[in-house]
C-alpha cells in the first residue's frame, strides 16, 4: 500500500505535532473505520491518551490522506465513559 498526503494534511499534521508514523499504524491497524462526507473514510485509533482521527480517500492500492486530528476519544467513540 502507498499513502500519500495532500498539502493540506502535511501543514496539519507538521501544526498538530501528529507523526507519519502514528497516520500510518491508524490507517494499517485501525480500531475503526467509519464513513466520511465526499466519500471520504475515517479511520481512528487510540494513540496514548488520545483519539487519532485519519480522513482519507482510497484509491488504487493508494491511501490520500486529507487531514488528520487528535481529539478526546469520547468525543467520538460510543463506548467510552464520558466521566
Amino acid at each position: 500500500m502507498k499513502i500519500i498526503y495532500t498539502d493540506y494534511a502535511e501543514a496539519a499534521l507538521r501544526e498538530r505535532q501528529i507523526n507519519k508514523r502514528d497516520i500510518e499504524k491508524v490507517l494499517l491497524v485501525p480500531e475503526e473505520t467509519l464513513e466520511g462526507d465526499k466519500e471520504r473514510k475515517i479511520a481512528q485509533r487510540i494513540i496514548n491518551t488520545k483519539l487519532l482521527r485519519v480522513v482519507y480517500e482510497f484509491e488504487t492500492n493508494t491511501y490520500i490522506v486529507i487531514t488528520a486530528y487528535l481529539t478526546e476519544p469520547r468525543r467520538y467513540r460510543k463506548n467510552e465513559n464520558p466521566f
